[in-house]
């Protein structure tokens, strides 16, 4: 009984939390938080935009053991520059090491990539799009931010020239199937499902480690596959003995990224 109790006041308090959040006036400055879709989302942003400007989004995972969601910072503030706008975008529901938050859900417990996700961190992407008048829009997402980023390029073809995908779970029901047995996934989008809206001229790179064994290389490498079959300018590479997380740290995404960056037209 007291489990009981201290779960429905839990449950209680977060929505409280969420609520006051959500009442919270946005300070969107699009450089620290960006208005998207009735929510305010913590960004952090590195490098500045110039005459012709790049702008590259980092999407972190899931995060299913808890903690901060901000470990793709680095790499942003690494590639940001005049003329290249990096920005690591922090999740609806999820936070950063200084515990700065996005509103939202995050549904972290599972059926994470929902349309109102989706349509949130795409809403982001076509606000700093406009806002840095960028010419040239990369998405690299790791797990889920890879999974919301395929089902991105799909459904708002108009948003994004390239993506990056590390360790993809780019068939969601297939994915679930094979962590649980089954998908109880149901409200969650998939990459897979959104193949015929990409556009001809978007590039997408996949990249998984050979030891992943939480997004196998199969999902991404099938996804590629069919991306391919429509002509699209797709790719997938396996990272020897990478793992699951570990593979963002390779240089082989790092390589991935200044790929696409280098084909901006």
């Amino acid at each position: 009984m007291r489990a009981l109790v201290m779960a429905a006041f839990a449950a209680a308090f977060a929505a409280t939390a969420y609520q006051e959040a959500a009442a919270t006036p946005c300070a969107a400055d699009n450089r620290s938080r960006v208005a998207a879709n009735d929510e305010c989302l913590v960004i952090s942003t590195y490098g500045e935009p110039a005459e012709r400007t790049a702008l590259i989004l980092f999407i972190h995972g899931d995060g299913y053991r808890g903690g901060p969601s901000d470990y793709l910072y680095p790499i942003a503030e690494e590639l940001g520059t005049k003329g290249v706008v990096a920005v690591g975008l922090i999740r609806p529901g999820y936070y950063d090491s200084k515990d700065n938050r996005s509103t939202g859900n995050s549904y972290r417990r599972g059926d994470n990539y929902r349309p109102d996700v989706i349509a949130t961190v795409a809403a982001a992407v076509k606000v700093l799009k406009e806002h840095t008048r960028a010419d040239y829009v990369v998405l690299a997402g790791h797990s889920g931010g890879a999974a919301i980023s395929g089902v991105i390029i799909g459904k708002h073809p108009d948003l994004v020239d390239a993506a990056v995908l590390a360790a993809c779970p780019c068939n969601v029901p297939e994915w679930r199937i094979k962590r649980r047995g089954r998908n109880s996934w149901r409200q969650s989008l998939s990459p897979h499902s959104f193949v015929d809206g990409v556009d001809e001229t978007t590039t997408v790179v996949a990249v998984t480690g050979g030891n992943d064994r939480n997004t196998e290389p199969v999902l991404a490498r099938d996804y590629v596959a069919d991306l391919k079959t429509r002509g699209i300018d797709a790719s997938f590479l396996e990272v020897p003995g990478a793992g699951h997380n570990g593979v963002v740290r390779t240089p082989e995404f790092l390589a991935a990224i200044a790929e696409v960056l280098a084909r901006r037209p």
